[in-house]
């Protein structure tokens, strides 16, 4: 059942993500209606895995994406440049001069504060990636000829169009025949996908993918909303967290998709500046639960569950074992969500520090 990974020295890529990256506009301390200007930012769920692993850990990722080739695409690759993940997979579309065939994305963020939660409104109708269509990626080279030793992507990318599911398919589908490990992020967005089909058309998607995932990523909602798995005593606000719960919860999916990794982060917002956080790994038919921090200070909480992913990635395949590897991710998304932005701007020194269980005295 462990995890067995492609030599590192046949692999261009230690991992290669395929997701939607969106241009975020954040109007710091005012609302979205009320402010005149917005500091700007890249960010995507399965993107931020890719950056989180390059930036922090020091991994050799690229993301596979689409952006239309205008002003707006070139700030995005402007912005992904600072990231340092590889953009030799980027598919550019022509810019037919309005957008009426294919857009760039935008997603505008209030981080919240107090009793106010934090507000997305994203603007992603028709975008470059959300067409692509299979046989538009050549996997086979992606992943065969260059090969990766690992692959992700999520329900993000997923709920994006009707085409998308099958994108994602065909991808772990090579990935498979080529020995890559796959993961998942379940990621449920409501949003993305009340206007085709809702929770019946994602639990459909979602379980055609998992069984074909080796880890299967979610947080404290994605595994019901996403999969249609019912957590027993666990009510719509969340006020209770025992993990013995979520337990049950994830030996029941690795039951029914076999699955080789599963992975739940646990949140219970106090106030959208103080936040419970946690996070259980079920591997080789055994748990491991991160340190769980009661009242953690969020300044910015969009992109923690994507910084867990990516530490709890890095875990295993620097092979430090299931316990280390959900104490990693745990401690990269609590840290992550100190920063404003979808995207980790913390070094690994710091994740070591905050596994150790380091104080927050000034450091000089």
């Amino acid at each position: 059942m462990s995890l067995k990974f492609r030599p590192a020295e046949e692999c261009r890529w230690d991992l290669v993500s395929l997701g939607e990256v969106m241009l975020r506009f954040d109007p710091g301390e005012r609302r979205i209606w009320t402010t005149r200007s917005f500091d700007i930012s890249e960010g995507g769920g399965e993107y931020n895995v890719a950056r989180g692993l390059k930036r922090c850990f020091g991994l050799n990722t690229a993301i596979v994406t689409a952006f239309v080739d205008n002003p707006v695409g070139r700030l995005l690759q402007d912005l992904i440049y600072q990231g340092g993940v590889d953009q030799s997979l980027i598919r550019w579309v022509e810019d037919d001069g309005v957008g009426r065939h294919a857009r760039n994305g935008l997603n505008f963020v209030e981080r919240g504060f107090g009793v106010r939660p934090a507000l997305g409104c994203s603007d992603r109708g028709n975008t470059a990636v959300s067409q692509l269509k299979p046989g538009d990626l050549d996997w086979d080279e992606i992943l065969g000829k260059y090969g990766a030793r690992w692959f992700h992507t999520g329900g993000i990318f997923c709920a994006l169009s009707q085409t998308t599911p099958d994108v994602a398919i065909g991808a772990v589908q090579s990935a498979r025949k080529y020995g890559t490990i796959v993961s998942y992020d379940l990621n449920y967005r409501e949003s993305l996908w009340k206007a085709i089909g809702g929770k019946e058309r994602a639990h459909e998607v979602n379980r055609r993918l998992a069984p074909m995932v080796d880890v299967l990523i979610g947080n404290e909602e994605d595994y019901s909303a996403a999969l249609g798995f019912k957590v027993a005593g666990v009510d719509e606000n969340l006020s209770n967290l025992e993990t013995s719960s979520y337990k049950k919860m994830l030996e029941a999916v690795a039951r029914q998709f076999q699955s080789r990794v599963l992975a739940v982060t646990l949140r219970r917002a106090t106030t959208a500046t103080k936040n419970d956080w946690g996070a259980i790994c079920y591997s080789d038919g055994s748990f491991h639960e991160a340190t769980f921090r009661k009242d953690l200070e969020i300044f910015d909480r969009v992109g923690g569950g994507d910084s867990f992913a990516s530490g709890l990635i890095y875990g295993f395949l620097a092979d430090k074992g299931a316990q280390w590897a959900v104490e990693c991710g745990a401690a990269h998304g609590a840290l992550a969500m100190t920063t404003p932005g979808d995207t980790t701007m913390v070094t690994m020194k710091e994740v070591l520090q905050v596994m150790r269980g380091g104080g927050s005295r000034i450091a000089r």
